[in-house]
């Protein structure tokens, strides 16, 4: 028999006492016991980074992985749905650094120490899981939280250290001393792909300068008294080394002035004709009189000197370019080529050292102005102005980055650019186009990934180095107890514990150190199909280690993180693709299409629904709006309306049926109702 319910529903209430009996039930682990045995349909779980309450994206995401997890399970697979947590990195530093209300490396390091700021990261992640697990339980998300991978956790930070030791007996992991983008104020280089991340250039002003640098030597070139070059970074002007050109191209002489003869009218005005013309060949060898002296080249460098650059081309500038190996990689690339120096009079502050008396303390775009100013009271200066371009900034704290010439970690993922294009070609990518598109050119241009963080919440690079610098790199910490001859199985494998242990190099025995940095965060994110069951040292990880997955879903800017880092980790270390199937999700925007920022108040809190209207509301509205790959515009009137028209409706004509059906005295046993298989298809379904 039907009791009759009202038509008025209140979807929060009865969704809370359904979480109440999925609870005291176990319904979820039930489900999965039922499925014990059966045919694996394997899933990653993407992992979110512990930095911050969940926001309405999140939900967005974790509702799609719950609806395919389920509907595979509903087709007789097993489908193990392990929860995962980034707890390492830069976003969660810059979070306790808010807290604490500092900011930077020098602060952590004085003000607070290395060992009570990594206590504090670690405390930090804890309270942000905690949200996200209240998020994911309200819902209605099932994933296996309490055996949830934490990428700090021991057994997974020696998985990690193990992926990076195949790496570095593979030959590729090496250091080297590259220009690379770098955040001031955190006080590190940042990868290629970190700098791909959403909103990380913007447009900016900074004053650029035309200068003119007197030729030193004595030539036949009529006229030519002075390079012209131009610069939208004057700040460099103070690490100038040489001067590039193309030695294919013609040059031209104006008033003394040497610049391309396509040119000319740019640079000096319209109907300008050159006094003179010459091939760029000719100026190959030339020296120069610098812009400034303050910083000391070495007393055996050839330095301020003309060299050939087959890059340099006349599509803007002079047709001559400044070369300051120290903020440019190919600068530094050219340099080394022709014998130039490297000087750098920048600190990693971002401002110039004491070797520039009068700009020292000022940060380097701080300084573009006054250092236009002595060019100008040096009759150097042709011409200044303002000049936008596109700038990319620090993903975590917003900072304007700067090209910053130091050693840094790297592994050569380029050496393995074709085994993962092609690997590319056998995914199944949703939307399609991402293959060959985003993702695919991502890979086509792919650079060595810059993989040392200068930081101290991280896990750590696992290379000891001796004074002969000799390398050891370290795969366990049982391996690691057994070159210090200690037992170190309860050793937290973070700074500041890890950089006191040493021992003998096993190659000289003089004492070896753990080089500092610790690692980009993504990497340990893309090393998550192993590390996830703390492979290979974990007993028992090696069945665990399902290989690959059939499915992953995140937001499309994953492309230029957690896609590409599981592909690139997994690609090197195990040589194969991580993942069968992709779905990349579009964005959710606010009513006028805007991204969604607590900045601007166009920020839909996912609880203010959840509490108001309930999980399902929510759910059917993102389920109902079209593919998931494109934008998604959320407003609380889209939800309700969703609401009325789909769930109020069903609830409506449920209340009907049970009203009428109690009425009649209606009862499903009733031997004369036709079975199942026997009804019609309006009884069967509706």
């Amino acid at each position: 028999m039907f009791r009759p319910i009202s038509a008025e529903i209140d979807f929060v209430a009865l969704e809370e006492a359904e979480l109440v009996r999925w609870r005291e039930q176990d319904v979820f682990a039930r489900s999965m016991q039922q499925r014990e045995g059966a045919a694996p349909w394997v899933f990653y779980e993407g992992p979110p980074t512990a930095n911050g309450k969940p926001g309405l994206h999140h939900v967005w995401a974790r509702i799609y992985k719950d609806f395919f997890c389920r509907y595979q399970t509903m087709q007789g697979h097993f489908v193990q749905r392990r929860a995962g947590w980034d707890t390492h990195g830069l976003p969660v530093e810059v979070e306790v650094e808010k807290r604490l209300g500092i900011s930077g490396k020098k602060a952590i390091e004085e003000e607070v120490g290395i060992a009570e700021f990594t206590r504090l990261c670690r405390e930090s992640v804890h309270t942000y899981v905690g949200e996200f697990e209240k998020l994911t339980e309200r819902i209605g998300y099932w994933v296996d939280l309490e055996s949830a991978y934490w990428t700090y956790h021991t057994s997974y930070v020696e998985s990690v250290w193990w992926q990076l030791q195949q790496l570095f007996n593979k030959e590729l992991l090496y250091e080297d001393l590259k220009v690379v983008p770098y955040c001031p104020r955190c006080g590190t280089a940042l990868s290629s792909h970190e700098l791909g991340q959403p909103g990380v250039y913007t447009d900016e002003f900074d004053e650029s300068c035309y200068v003119q640098l007197e030729i030193t030597d004595s030539h036949d070139l009529p006229g030519a008294t002075h390079l012209a070059v131009w610069t939208t970074t004057p700040w460099t002007l103070l690490s100038n080394v040489g001067v590039a050109v193309n030695p294919e191209v013609t040059y031209a002489v104006v008033n003394g002035l040497v610049m391309a003869e396509a040119l000319v009218e740019a640079v000096c005005g319209e109907g300008v004709k050159p006094d003179a013309t010459f091939s760029g060949s000719q100026l190959v060898g030339l020296h120069y009189r610098r812009p400034f002296d303050d910083v000391e080249l070495p007393e055996d460098a050839d330095a301020c000197r003309v060299v050939p650059a087959d890059y340099v081309t006349t599509e803007d500038g002079t047709g001559l370019v400044h070369l300051s190996p120290a903020f440019g990689e190919v600068d530094r690339q050219v340099a080394r080529m022709n014998g130039l120096p490297t000087v750098n009079p920048v600190g990693p502050d971002g401002a110039f050292t004491s070797q520039v008396p009068w700009l020292a303390g000022i940060g380097v775009r701080d300084a573009n102005a006054e250092i236009n100013n002595e060019l100008e009271r040096r009759g150097i200066l042709i011409r200044r102005f303002n000049y936008e371009h596109s700038l990319p900034h620090c993903w975590r704290c917003s900072t304007v980055l700067i090209y910053w010439g130091k050693p840094s970690w790297y592994i050569a993922t380029s050496k393995f650019k074709e085994l993962m294009v092609n690997e590319n070609k056998t995914i199944d990518w949703h939307p399609e186009h991402i293959r060959e598109g985003r993702f695919g050119e991502w890979l086509a241009n792919n650079v060595d990934w810059a993989l040392s963080r200068d930081r101290f919440w991280g896990t750590p690079l696992p290379i000891w180095r001796c004074a002969d610098g000799h390398l050891t790199c370290i795969g366990s910490l049982k391996e690691l107890g057994e070159l210090t001859k200690r037992d170190l199985s309860e050793l937290d494998p973070h700074r500041p514990s890890i950089d006191a242990v040493t021992f003998a190099c096993p190659t000289c025995g003089v004492e070896a150190k753990r080089v500092e940095p610790v690692i980009d965060a993504w990497f340990d994110s893309g090393a998550m199909p192993a590390a996830q069951v703390g492979y290979p040292h974990v007993p028992g990880s090696e069945a665990l280690f399902n290989f690959p997955a059939q499915f992953i879903a995140e937001a499309i800017d994953q492309t230029r993180g957690w896609f590409y880092s599981l592909l690139a980790v997994n690609s090197l270390v195990f040589g194969a693709k991580p993942y069968e199937h992709v779905l990349c999700l579009g964005h959710i925007v606010d009513v006028d299409g805007r991204k969604m920022s607590k900045s601007v108040g166009n920020v839909i809190d996912p609880w203010e629904v959840l509490n108001s209207r309930g999980a399902d509301p929510l759910r059917w509205w993102m389920f109902s709006q079209g593919s998931p790959w494109t934008p998604t515009r959320a407003s609380l009137g889209a939800i309700d309306s969703s609401m009325r028209e789909t769930l109020g409706t069903l609830w409506n004509t449920y209340s009907f049926f049970t009203t009428y059906a109690s009425l009649n005295g209606f009862d499903l046993q009733d031997p004369e109702i036709p079975a199942r298989a026997d009804r019609p298809d309006m009884d069967r379904w509706i």
